[in-house]
This record gives structure tokens, sequence and C-alpha cells, in this order.
């Protein structure tokens, strides 16, 4: 404890010197040891009570950095700190007293007058936690919790939404100060809120393919056999020596000298069997379009995974290694619409979502042969993403096109490079496929077990039940004898 000595604000000092100094000493030393006694009869408290005419001590609040000026009606003559490391006490007028905060802590402070009036308070200098608080309230809005700070320690109470965010608070105001008094409990949370995810997949693919071609072929006109060809659509092959031949719709079908056979007669078929003479011609278009849509509605819990699959599982051989070196076991593989998402709802209503769709159709053009076993490749078009949203909001994801285009030429060479004629030497095929997919998702955020929510109606039946279980049985025999089973409401 230390006692301030004090001058007047006139600049000069007292008249009677040493004699007033010795006065106040035994003064002070008679306050203390009254405080003192007072301290110890209360058990500590750190507010004395009033003995005579001596005022109650008045507590005081100052953050630490933060000063207060404390007005007197007369001169103040002396002021006693008893703990100058938490504050520091300046005259600044005769009648004012600036407190200055340093350091958390407590300290009492008396000014003395020069009537001989004393007035004492319980200063406590406690930690600025306005950072803090603006820091709560930015990362948890709406939450309720209470920052607070007594000395050097801080105070954090309210209800907390889950063990997590209890430790992210505590962490908090331990940058704040070293002494976090946790008063934090956990909100009643009987059980979470569910994400309903609404999918609409569509897919287009498209298939245009043209193809042109002749083969020409004589089977004895002019004595002469032969067959021209640019042996992509539909070879012909043939044999030599005579013979009832082929038939073709019965008809038969050879020549003098040698027998053909049409492994295809393609979509134009010509044959003059007075001059021997025929032509299978390919020239086609087609064009086709596949569209698959799906419109799943996922539910699940928060954090939980939830997936959807639309189409089937094909049987996938797999050669065994090991001691079972050869042996060939069965797997399934999925393929189709498939769908697995995993959510997670935030305070304020927004969604974070992991999403993985896919679609998958089987290839048998790239088929491969294992065993015996023909296994078809798998055309697949998957995306994945994470993404956070609102409630109720909608993202999609598109521009997953996939485009090929495959031309085949064959010609015979010389004869292939004649303008009109070599047309017929000609032969050549196209195709161009196109595949889109545009996927669409709207999370919402839901709570089933919640009261008064309305049952969904029913879907409509494409074709109805049975109307009343009594007109269907009326011309039954002995439909008299059954009792009438509850009424049933016609479909309509």
């Amino acid at each position: 404890m230390r006692i301030a000595p004090w001058r007047n604000f006139d600049g000069k000092h007292d008249s009677k010197g040493k004699n007033e100094m010795k006065t106040s000493k035994s003064l002070t030393t008679l306050i203390l040891a009254a405080i003192f006694l007072l301290t110890a009869t209360r058990g500590g408290s750190s507010r004395a009570e009033p003995v005579g005419d001596t005022p109650e001590a008045q507590p005081l609040h100052i953050m630490v950095g933060k000063s207060v000026v404390i007005n007197m009606e007369k001169p103040v003559k002396r002021v006693l700190v008893s703990n100058p490391a938490a504050i520091k006490a300046l005259g600044t007028t005769p009648t004012e007293v600036v407190v200055e905060a340093l350091a958390p802590g407590a300290s009492s402070l008396i000014m003395w007058d020069e009537a001989g009036s004393s007035r004492m308070l319980d200063v406590t200098v406690d930690l600025d936690v306005s950072g803090l608080r603006t820091a709560v309230e930015r990362a948890y809005p709406d939450s309720g919790i209470q920052v607070q700070s007594d000395g050097g320690r801080v105070i954090l109470s309210g209800a907390a939404r889950d063990q997590h965010v209890e430790e992210d608070l505590v962490k908090m105001a331990a940058a704040y100060s070293g002494q976090v008094v946790d008063s934090l409990t956990l909100a009643a949370n009987p059980h979470e809120r569910q994400i309903l995810l609404e999918v609409k997949i569509a897919e287009v693919d498209r298939t245009l393919l043209e193809q042109f071609g002749f083969n020409l072929f004589s089977t004895g006109a002019g004595n002469t056999v032969g067959v021209i060809s640019t042996q992509q659509f539909g070879p012909i092959s043939g044999q030599s020596g005579s013979g009832s031949g082929t038939t073709i719709n019965g008809r038969p079908f050879e020549g003098g000298a040698a027998i053909l056979t049409l492994s295809n007669l393609l979509n134009i078929f010509l044959y003059r069997p007075d001059i021997n003479l025929g032509a299978v011609i390919q020239a086609l278009q087609q064009k086709s379009i596949l569209q698959v849509l799906a419109e799943p509605n996922l539910l699940a819990l928060n954090g939980q995974k939830a997936s959807f699959l639309a189409g089937g599982e094909f049987p996938f051989p797999v050669v065994q290694g090991g001691q079972a070196l050869g042996t060939v076991t069965i797997q399934f593989r999925p393929f189709g619409v498939k769908l697995d998402f995993t959510g997670w709802t935030q305070p304020d209503d927004t969604i974070r979502l992991h999403v993985a769709p896919e679609v998958s159709s089987l290839d048998y053009t790239n088929a491969v042969t294992i065993s015996g076993f023909t296994v078809p490749a798998i055309s697949t078009r998957r995306a994945e993403s994470e993404i956070e949203l609102k409630n109720g909001q909608s993202f999609g994801i598109a521009g997953l096109l996939d485009q090929r285009v495959q031309a085949q030429f064959n010609k015979i060479p010389g004869i292939g490079e004649v303008p009109i004629l070599g047309e017929f030497f000609k032969s050549k095929s196209n195709q161009r496929t196109r595949s889109e997919l545009v996927v669409l998702v709207t999370p919402h955020i839901v709570d089933p077990t919640r009261t008064g929510a309305q049952t969904p109606a029913a879907p409509k039946l494409a074709i109805p039940y049975l109307g009343s279980p009594g007109k269907f049985d009326e011309k039954m025999p002995g439909h008299k004898e059954i009792p009438d089973a509850a009424p049933v409401s016609p479909s309509k």
C-alpha cells in the first residue's frame, strides 16, 4: 500500500509543515486499522462498513486502458491507492482526480479534502472484452452467448448448440485471458433437422447414321463371273462349279459358272436372271433418340449419406488368382441413373452439399469376351461437386456434352475417281452421336417430427381398382350367403 503525497494546487507548500504530516500519518494508520478490522469481521469482504461518520466505499469498474474522472465538492488534499499496479491516480484540478486503469485487478482509492472528509472507492479493473463479444456474435448469431469480464477473468454463459461450439468459444476467450470461466450449457436438442433433396436428371442421346454403297455381281453374263464390292456392306462370297445355288424368297438364285452367296441383301436388291447381272445397294439414313429422365427425392439426416439408383446390375465375370487360378466368379456391377449425396445444415439455414450424380448405360459396341462370356462396356457420365446453398435454392450441372463423329470411306482405286461413274465403286458410312446431360438439384431443410405435418396425397392410379365388391359378385352363385364386407368407395 502506498500513500501518495499531495500538494496544494496553488503551487505552495502547506504552512504547518512536518507537524501536519505526522498528524496525517497517525490519521491514516487509524483509518487503515479500522478498514482491516471490518474486513476481517465480514469474512474478507472488499467493502468496509462505515464507522461513525466514515462513508461506505462505492464500487467502481474500469476497463483496462480506460480512465475516469472523479469530481469532489471541495479541493482534494490527499489520495491513497492500495494497489498501484492496478490503477493510477492523478490530480488535474483541485477538485478533479483522474483514475487510470493499468492492469486487471482490484484496488482501494481513498481521497481526503481540506475539511478532513474522506471518500472511498472500491475500484475493479476489468478486461475489455468488447472485441471478443463482437467476434462471438459474428461467428454464432442469435445464439444468446453472454461474454463478461471480472477482473482478469473472462466469463462465458448461455446455451451452446453442441460440444464443438462450446470448445470453439473457450478457445476464442483464451486469446483474451488465461483465466476462462466456462459457464456454458448445452442446448436441448431432441432431434436434428433433415435434408430433402429434389433432383432432376435429364439425358438426351441423339444418333444419326448415313450409309451408301454398291455391290455389283455377275453370275455368268458374257461368260464372265465377277463381283465388284468395296467389302464395306454385305460382302458377296462364291464358289466354283454349278449347281442348284441358293434361293432368295423361294426362287432359285444361281449362275451358269458359279454359285454366289449373299450374306446381306442390304436394303436395295436388283437381279436380272436373263442377263445374269445383279446389284445390292446400301442407301440408308437412320436417326434415333434416347431420352432418360429421373426425378428422385431423397431424405437423409444431417451429415448422413443417401444413395439412389434407377437402373440395374449386370453380371461381370472375374477370373480368380492364387489357388483358384482360372476359376471364374460372377460379380454384379450397377448401371443406370445413380445419385449419392451428403448434406450438412448450418444454423443460418445454409446447406452444404456433396453431390455425385452419375448416368451410365451398357455399351455392347466395346464389349469383350472372357472365357466365353460377353462382357459389355459401360458408357458413363459422372459429375461430383461440393457447394453451399440457402434453403430452397437450386443449382444445375450442365454442359456435360459428348459429341462423336465416326466416318468410314471405301473405294476402288482408279475407277472410283471417275466422275459420276465412280460413285458406283465407292461406299461410305457416317455416324454422328450427341449426348447431353443436365442435373438440377434443390435441397430443402425439413423436420418430419414436428407436429401438424400434413399427410401427402396418394398417387393417382392409372388403372382403378375394382368397384364395390357387391356389384362385382352379383352374378356369382351363392353371393347372397356371404355377408357383405365393409363398403369400399369405387375408384374414379
